[in-house]
C-alpha cells in the first residue's frame, strides 16, 4: 500500500472517529435535556393535578388561597390582546422585509427585529413602565401590559414570516408573475397560502412566549385580586404567570397548591393551542390537496 493510500484511510478513520464522537455527545446533551424537559413535565402534572379542584375555575384568588378563574381570565386576555397588536405588524413587517429586501429600510426593519429578539424580557417592562404606566399615566393596567408583549413578540413573528416566505419555491413566484398576477395577490393567495403552516408556526411560538411571560407584567399590570371590569386603563389585572412566580414563595401548602395548578394550566393551553393548530393545518392540506 502506498503512503498516500495509508494517509487517506487514516484521514477516513479519523474523520470516523470524530464523527462518531460528535454524534454521541450529540446523543449524550439530547438525554440529559429530555430527561430534564420530562422530570419537570412530571412534577407539573403530578403536583397540577392533585391539585385541582372545581373551585379553581369558579372563584377568584383570596389572598394566597381561593381559585385561579380571575388569573384564568387575565391571562386569555392578556395574551388575546398581545396578538391582536403584534400578528397584524409581525405578519406585514415579514411580508415587507421579504419582498422588498434589497431595500434599505427593509434591511433596518430586520436589524431591528433582530436587536429586538435578543433584548431580556425585563428591558421590556422596564420600557413599558417608563412610557405607558408613568409615562401616559395609566396605572397598572391590561392596555399596558398587552402593547408591551405585543412590541416583544412581533419581532418573532417578522422573522418567522420572512424566513416562511423565504423558503416558498421560485417557480411559484414566476409561475404568478407571468399568470399577470400582481405582487399584492402573489403574497396573498399564493406565498402565504404555501406557507401557511410556518408563519402559524410563529405566531403560535409567540403566543407560548406571551403566555409564560412574568418580567413585563409585573412592570405593566402588576396584580389584581378580582376580575377585570372592563377598563382598559387604571385597573390592575390577575395573571396565571404571577401565581407560579410570587406563590411558590409562600410557606403555605395552598399557595403552592395554586401555584402548581396554575402552572398545569399553562401547559395544557399552549399544548391544546398546538395540537388545534395542527389538526386545522392537516385538514387545509387534505381540501388543497383535494
Amino acid at each position: 500500500m502506498s503512503r498516500d493510500a495509508v494517509l487517506d484511510t487514516r484521514r477516513v478513520r479519523m474523520r470516523s472517529a470524530s464523527s462518531a464522537l460528535g454524534w454521541g455527545l450529540s446523543a449524550l446533551a439530547f438525554v440529559v435535556l429530555a430527561f430534564a424537559l420530562l422530570d419537570i413535565m412530571r412534577l407539573v402534572f403530578v403536583r397540577g393535578i392533585s391539585a385541582l379542584d372545581v373551585q379553581l375555575f369558579l372563584t377568584p384568588t383570596s389572598g394566597i388561597a381561593g381559585g385561579l378563574l380571575n388569573a384564568i381570565e387575565g391571562s386569555v386576555l392578556i395574551t388575546f390582546g398581545a396578538l391582536l397588536l403584534a400578528v397584524p405588524v409581525g405578519v406585514l413587517a415579514g411580508v415587507y422585509v421579504s419582498e422588498f429586501s434589497r431595500e434599505a429600510f427593509a434591511r433596518v426593519v430586520r436589524f431591528v427585529a433582530d436587536v429586538l429578539v435578543g433584548v431580556p424580557s425585563i428591558v421590556f417592562g422596564l420600557f413599558g413602565y417608563l412610557t405607558l404606566v408613568a409615562g401616559l399615566d395609566w396605572h397598572f393596567s391590561l392596555a399596558a401590559g398587552c402593547i408591551t408583549l405585543s412590541m416583544m413578540i412581533a419581532p418573532y413573528i417578522l422573522r418567522t414570516t420572512e424566513l416562511a416566505l423565504r423558503g416558498v419555491p421560485t417557480e411559484l413566484r414566476e409561475a404568478g408573475y407571468a399568470l399577470g398576477a400582481s405582487q399584492a395577490n402573489l403574497v396573498l393567495r399564493v406565498l402565504l397560502r404555501e406557507c401557511a403552516s410556518r408563519v402559524l408556526t410563529g405566531i403560535l411560538l409567540a403566543t407560548a412566549i406571551s403566555m409564560g411571560e412574568t418580567a413585563p407584567l409585573i412592570y405593566t399590570v402588576n396584580w389584581s385580586n378580582y376580575y377585570w371590569s372592563g377598563h382598559l386603563t387604571h385597573e390592575p389585572v390577575a395573571y396565571l404567570t404571577y401565581v407560579i412566580w410570587s406563590f411558590i414563595n409562600e410557606p403555605f401548602a395552598s399557595a403552592h397548591a395554586l401555584a402548581y395548578a396554575a402552572a398545569l394550566l399553562i401547559t395544557l393551553f399552549v399544548l391544546a393551542l398546538t395540537l388545534l393548530a395542527r389538526l386545522s393545518l392537516n385538514r387545509l392540506t387534505v381540501h388543497r390537496s383535494a
